[in-house]
């Protein structure tokens, strides 16, 4: 709607009074005119907030919290409405006021909370609280061979880093702490802990091994803590030893290229040999596609992708890569597999009106759109029901029959059934020499009195016809009157 501003300046004793805003629908009697009145007095102020909490608030789950907005002016008394960004307030929440309370407060509690004040004088107050539950997840973690020397094996002599990294809310108050073999890790100057490498995911802490020697294989664990916090920790374990491998990815023999039915099950296989396995990242070769998950990538462990119930719009190349985390820090290894969903054919037209002078011929075509595989397996022509003599069809994606002469023996419906080797679709054809039935024009002027003296009225009536040369001429039309 439209909002109209008074404005006042250089205020005098005499202005501080009422004032009053009335709204009016112009020459219509019917909707009743609507006002407000505001009282201007000199203690009227905009609204002022502060809040009992800072503005970024770090809980654990399960903890009961109460945020207070508290106000510190306005007049009139300002409203304190609470909101939450992005979706709802939770229901594990209460506004009583401007306190907010949230009892067992879980993760996905987390967000923006706004406080915010109205008094219609000035522009609303606002306060926003940042509020953060403390969580930690996906621990995951990256070999990186010597970068330096461009290498993706591990070799004595060469520099090795492995780092470590977990999701977490707040990501900066984890904590990491490297064990060699169930012992803590003794550092030195071969022996380096690194954090915010430039290279790799914000907040990750590498163990760096410089000129790696046999003494330094074992078992490498990082564990991830929140101290003074009752989450559980995380942790992850690496191997290094001679048998440490690179990965490498192929398609089984005969997995290239998978076709089945549309609606059935499909799988898709990537095998993946190394040390440690990568988890498998599936996308579409066509990166505008995105996964039948409606997701842009799927991840799977085993290099199996199942999908269930297969539409047509699945078809295509689908791309398997080794992941960069759980497994080398290195240029992804990748194989392609084809998936073809057959599905039966879509056919144009599905109906069509044919009309045709006797004794001339009409050719009636049905078309194979769409379909896969993309070709037409058997056409069966009927008249009427009947079946007509047809030659087989040739690998082409569309059948013809000619009708040599229309007439009344040859006018009636034409079906044609196309299939490929999944399924069956049909055209229908009304052949027919009858003209198409005249249409009237209902633009016509208003009925004319024949006289002046006469109660007599005259009507104009005029109609149309649909393709007039689509058939034989019209000798004559028969206009039928009935009285209602």
């Amino acid at each position: 709607g439209e909002t109209k501003v008074l404005k006042l300046k250089n205020l005098r004793p005499q202005d501080y009074a009422s004032y009053t805003c009335q709204v009016s629908v112009r020459n219509v009697c019917s909707i009743p005119d609507k006002s407000i009145t505001f009282q201007l007095t000199n203690t009227t102020a905009p609204p002022a907030l502060k809040l009992s909490v800072n503005e970024t608030l770090v809980v654990n789950p399960g903890d009961n919290i109460t945020m207070q907005c508290s106000l510190t002016g306005g007049d009139p008394q300002p409203e304190v409405v609470w909101s939450h960004s992005p979706g709802p307030m939770p229901p594990n929440s209460l506004v009583q006021g401007g306190n907010l309370t949230i009892w067992r407060i879980r993760v996905e509690d987390s967000g923006y909370y706004n406080c915010t004040a109205i008094n219609n004088v000035g522009n609303p107050a606002k306060k926003t609280v940042n509020l953060l539950v403390r969580s930690m997840k996906n621990a995951t973690f990256q070999i990186t061979p010597d970068v330096i020397k461009e290498s993706e094996t591990i070799q004595l002599g060469q520099d090795l880093k492995l780092s470590c990294h977990v999701d977490a809310v707040p990501q900066e108050k984890v904590v990491y702490s490297w064990y060699k073999n169930g012992k803590p890790a003794r550092f030195s100057d071969r022996l380096l802990i690194t954090r915010n490498d430039p290279e790799l995911p914000p907040v990750t802490c590498s163990l760096e091994i410089i000129d790696l020697r046999f003494s330094d294989y074992g078992t490498y664990l990082c564990v991830a803590t929140f101290q003074g916090a009752p989450i559980p920790d995380l942790s992850v374990e690496v191997n290094i030893s001679s048998e440490t491998v690179p990965p490498t990815i192929s398609v089984p023999k005969g997995q290239s290229t998978i076709t089945v039915r549309e609606g059935s099950r499909a799988e898709l296989q990537c095998e993946v040999r190394g040390k440690p396995k990568p988890p498998i990242i599936w996308s579409r070769v066509d990166k505008e596609l995105p996964m039948p998950s409606g997701t842009m990538t799927m991840e799977t462990y085993d290099g199996k992708l199942c999908l269930e119930s297969v539409s047509r719009e699945m078809s295509g190349t689908y791309k398997c890569q080794t992941a960069r985390y759980n497994g080398f820090n290195i240029r992804p290894r990748e194989a392609l597999v084809q998936l073809n969903v057959q599905f039966p054919p879509v056919v144009e037209p599905t109906f069509q009106d044919v009309r045709q002078g006797l004794g001339r011929s009409v050719t009636l075509r049905c078309t194979m759109l769409k379909g896969s595989p993309m070709k037409v397996a058997t056409s069966v022509w009927r008249f009427n029901g009947t079946l007509l003599a047809q030659p087989l069809a040739e690998q082409q994606d569309y059948s013809e029959l000619k009708v040599d002469s229309v007439s009344r023996d040859t006018s009636g419906s034409y079906e044609c059934s196309i299939s490929n080797d999944v399924g069956v679709s049909a055209c229908l054809f009304q052949v027919s020499a009858k003209a198409y039935s005249p249409e009237f024009y209902y633009d016509t002027p208003n009925p004319t009195l024949s006289q002046k003296q006469s109660k007599n009225y005259s009507y104009v009536l005029q109609w149309t016809q649909k393709e007039p040369d689509a058939v034989d001429p019209i000798l004559k039309y028969r206009l039928e009157v009935r009285q209602v």
